[in-house]
C-alpha cells in the first residue's frame, strides 16, 4: 500500500513537473529578429559565438551588414547560411551598402546562395551618402530624384531574381533639401511599389521630428521591415523598453504599415555592452506585445 501511495506521488511530482517545463518552454520560445549591425564588432572578432549568443538571446530572424567580397563575415554565402541553420537562426534581409549597377547581379546571386529575401539599401549607394562634417549630420548628395532612379533600376533587378529591395531610412531623409524637397517623401511617392519598398528605422524617424504612425497612414503597406531601437532623454540610443518611444502605439498599426518582420538594432550602446544590450531589449519587446 505505501508503496503504491509512493510510486502515485511520484507520478504526480512528475506530471507537476512536465507541465512546468512545457509551460516555461512556451513562455520562453525564441521570437523576433536582430540587425546584426548591432554586434557587428562581435561578429568580427567570432561569428559562430556571436550567433549562438544570438540564438541564447531568443531571437530567431536575423538581418545581416556585414558583406564583403562576395562572402558574409568572411564566409562564403552557402557556408553563412549553414552555420545560421546550425544556430537555428533565419537569414530574412541583409544590409548591401556597397551595391551598385555594376555589382548587383552578382550581390543578388549571394544573398540568395545565403538564403536572404530581402535586399536592403541602407543608405544612398554609389557615393551619394556622406557625413556632413560642418554641420555633424549625415546627408546626401544627388537629390531625391537620382535616387529614386537608382533604386527603382536596381529594385528591378531583385524582383527579377526573386527578391524584394527595400530603402532603409535615417533622419536626413525627412529633412527639405535644397530645393524644397523632402527625400523620403519623393521615394515613396517615385518608387515604382512592385520594385521598391521601404525598411523604416522606427528610432531615426523620431529623431527627425516624424510619426511613424503618420507614414503608415499616408503610404500604407510600404514599410515591409521595421528597425527597433529606443531613444533616451538625451536623444541617444538605448536597448527597447528603456526609453521614451511609444511602440506600442506603433505596434498597434503594424498590418497598415506591412511590416512583415523587425529587428532589434543599437547603432552604438551607453550603459551597456551590444551583448548584453540584445538580452535587455528582447526582454523589453516580450513586454511591449512583439512576437
Amino acid at each position: 500500500m505505501k508503496m503504491n501511495k509512493l510510486l502515485g506521488f511520484v507520478l504526480g511530482l512528475c506530471a507537476v513537473v512536465s507541465i512546468a517545463l512545457v509551460s516555461f518552454k512556451f513562455a520562453d520560445k525564441p521570437f523576433g529578429g536582430l540587425a546584426l549591425y548591432t554586434v557587428r564588432t562581435d561578429m568580427s572578432k567570432d561569428a559562430r559565438a556571436t550567433l549562438k549568443a544570438v540564438a541564447d538571446a531568443g531571437y530567431v530572424n536575423i538581418e545581416s551588414a556585414g558583406y564583403n567580397n562576395g562572402k558574409f563575415y568572411n564566409l562564403a554565402p552557402a557556408d553563412f547560411k549553414a552555420l545560421l541553420d546550425e544556430m537555428h537562426l533565419k537569414p530574412i534581409s541583409a544590409h548591401q551598402g556597397s551595391a551598385t549597377l555594376d555589382n548587383i547581379d552578382q550581390q543578388i546571386a549571394d544573398l540568395k546562395a545565403a538564403g536572404f529575401k530581402y535586399f536592403v539599401i541602407p543608405v544612398p549607394p554609389m557615393g551619394l551618402f556622406y557625413f556632413d562634417s560642418v554641420n555633424k549630420k549625415m546627408a546626401m548628395k544627388g537629390g531625391a530624384k537620382n535616387l529614386a532612379d537608382i533604386l527603382n533600376k536596381l529594385g528591378e533587378k531583385c524582383h527579377a531574381a526573386g527578391l524584394e529591395l527595400l530603402y532603409h531610412n535615417h533622419d536626413f531623409e525627412f529633412v527639405k533639401d535644397a530645393d524644397g524637397i523632402v527625400t523620403i517623401d519623393y521615394l515613396l511617392e517615385n518608387c515604382n511599389p512592385k520594385f521598391v519598398n521601404f525598411q523604416m528605422d522606427i528610432y531615426w524617424v523620431t529623431k527627425a521630428g516624424a510619426d511613424p504612425v503618420d507614414y503608415f497612414k499616408r503610404y500604407p503597406g510600404r514599410f515591409k521591415l521595421w528597425h527597433v531601437k529606443d531613444m533616451d532623454d538625451q536623444g541617444r540610443f538605448a536597448p527597447v523598453g528603456k526609453g521614451h518611444i511609444d511602440f506600442k502605439r506603433v505596434l498597434a498599426n503594424a498590418k497598415l504599415a506591412g511590416m512583415k518582420y523587425y529587428y532589434v538594432e543599437q547603432d552604438a550602446c551607453v550603459n551597456e555592452t551590444p551583448l548584453e544590450a540584445i538580452v535587455i531589449s528582447h526582454k523589453g519587446l516580450g513586454e511591449i506585445g512583439f512576437k
